[in-house]
């Protein structure tokens, strides 16, 4: 055995572990490396829109765009009349929107125009009868593809708080996309069909370019990560990454809400001497309530050794990663179960050095406006002083409306810190501070409150649980009978075919087959002597 490593060739010792960590990040994220690709880093709507917008107006036979929420203001209106125009010119546009995320911020208006220009407009996951939790899971996504040739990949929606207000003095708000042509082109156009067979009928299989019918354009190794939701694929890689991140490991995320594993992960990491970052929206969220409750998780963090910085600007929105100056990862997946579980979501991970010291440079300039959160002396969470240079925050102008929504996951994050806070107050199992007794103080007031409505007022608790039990107990006979009516359908069908077995009776389909009869067959028997070795195989 000795022997056999020391004649084991350097390059071959070198690489065995890479082939290793590119096998263990296939397998837990689902996704294939593809190679022979070119991506180009997109800052901010100042570089995303345009980018989109140049895209569209080049395309030439398909445009297929899918984004949680499409505004309708100028900024929307500017993308409608694009595609609109490209419609008219017989290109085939397709556009996916979450219902939840156009609920209070798009009009029927805006899709009807959509819809009347010539464009495919599809909802998803509207409400259902017959599926009363069905909005848990939205489409998060964004992305645009044209042509199958290039696509984007963001965590950017469509609307005026990502290009600002300068006439209100409120700046854009802060994230990160990319631009990909290649191979790996194939794989987002893919994931777009599968969310668009979600909605309707499937896309041509003609229109859905392989990887081997688009050419090699450049250098760069990226695998697509959330083609469809409850997969958990990127939950399970951002955990490998932390644990296989050797010196750096740099996070950027606007709804962070960690797990119990993923932040023992980071943890370890850190207490092995990784450089693990956290830079996460500050005053300026989007919704401010949720500050103290992501402030609740930093303690057993920064107790690690974790930096954790804050953002001084406009919302941050950006849900990147960036390990070791070689991988990165740029989507709309954030850090928490609603992203990794339930939503459907898009995220390229990138596999390329230059890349990553691309992404690395600009985590460092985002630092330039972050205050570092640290523990004080009497174990407080607090924040202090940056040692770079903190630019001021823009006063908020008064009689301005701030917008409500920018993730599907916000909320079900904050239900979750809350949920674990409280759960941890109850069974003693955490340590906690004076980040959590605001959230503490919050908890037990609506504990309280409900035990005297239900007290004073049963009904109040009652009717609410008869109506949600009643929905969905007839949600589920529906779904009962509809697999029945299916049954019986399959069955009659099945019982009209006039095939036989070697025992001369009926061949059963593998549906109705037992499972122990599928799995267990006899041996074969010894086939006669001067039978071919074809004639002896099993069919």
């Amino acid at each position: 055995m000795a022997n056999a490593k020391l004649n084991e060739s350097p390059r071959e010792a070198t690489s065995t572990p890479r082939v290793l960590a590119a096998q263990a990040f296939s397998r837990a994220a689902g996704a294939p490396l593809v190679h022979g690709n070119r991506i180009r880093l997109l800052r901010d709507a100042e570089e995303n829109y345009p980018a989109w917008l140049e895209a569209i107006r080049c395309a030439n036979k398909t445009i297929h765009f899918e984004n949680y929420i499409i505004r309708d203001d100028d900024i929307g209106e500017q993308f409608a009349n694009a595609l609109i125009a490209k419609a008219k010119e017989r290109v085939t546009v397709r556009l996916i929107y979450d219902w939840m995320g156009g609920l209070t911020e798009t009009g029927n208006a805006f899709w009807r125009r959509l819809s009347e220009g010539g464009v495919e407009v599809r909802c998803f996951n509207p409400p259902r009868f017959d599926s009363p939790l069905g909005w848990l899971s939205r489409l998060h996504r964004k992305s645009l593809c044209v042509d199958g040739s290039v696509a984007y990949v963001s965590g950017l929606c469509v609307g005026r708080m990502w290009t600002g207000f300068p006439e209100k003095n409120i700046p854009p708000w802060r994230d990160t996309g990319v631009e990909v042509r290649g191979p790996v082109v194939a794989d987002i156009v893919h994931s777009f069909s599968r969310a668009w067979a979600e909605t309707g009928p499937e896309l041509p299989a003609h229109e859905i370019p392989t990887r081997d019918s688009l050419p090699t354009v450049g250098a760069v190794d990226i695998r697509v990560l959330g083609d469809s939701a409850a997969t958990a694929g990127l939950y399970r890689l951002e955990q490998l990454i932390a644990v296989l991140a050797q010196k750096t490991l740099w996070l950027t995320d606007a709804y962070f809400v960690g797990t119990t594993s993923y932040v023992q992960a980071l943890r370890g990491a850190a207490m092995d001497g990784v450089d693990v970052r956290l830079l996460v929206p500050g005053s300026s969220g989007d919704l401010r309530f949720l500050r103290p409750i992501s402030r609740a998780g930093y303690r057993p963090l920064l107790e690690a050794g974790v930096r954790v910085f804050e953002w001084n600007g406009s919302m941050l929105h950006a849900k990147t990663a960036v390990a070791d100056g070689r991988w990165a990862r740029v989507g709309s997946s954030n850090l928490n179960l609603a992203s990794w579980i339930g939503n459907w979501e898009l995220d390229v991970a990138v596999e390329n050095l230059e890349f990553g010291d691309e992404m690395e440079q600009m985590y460092l300039q985002d630092l330039d406006n972050a205050t570092e959160i640290v523990l004080s002396e009497k174990n407080r969470v607090r924040p202090v002083a940056s040692s770079r240079a903190n630019k001021p925050v823009p006063p908020e102008p008064r009689g301005l409306r701030q917008p409500r929504r920018g993730s599907a996951s916000r909320l079900t994050a904050g239900a979750i810190r809350v949920g674990n806070t409280v759960g941890a107050a109850i069974t003693n199992k955490l340590v906690l501070g004076a980040a959590e007794a605001k959230i503490m103080l919050f908890g037990g007031a609506v504990l309280l409150s409900l035990a005297v409505a239900a007290l004073l007022h049963p009904l109040l608790i009652t009717v609410p649980f008869v109506l949600i039990a009643g929905w969905i107990g007839i949600s589920l006979l529906i779904k009962a009978y509809h697999l029945h009516v299916n049954g019986k359908d399959n069955a009659a069908f099945n019982g009209q075919s006039n095939r036989i077995d070697d025992s001369g009776g009926p061949v059963k389909s593998r549906a109705e087959t037992p499972l122990l009869l599928r799995e267990i067959r006899p041996k074969t028997p010894a086939a006669p002597e001067g039978a071919s070795a074809d004639q002896s195989r099993e069919t």
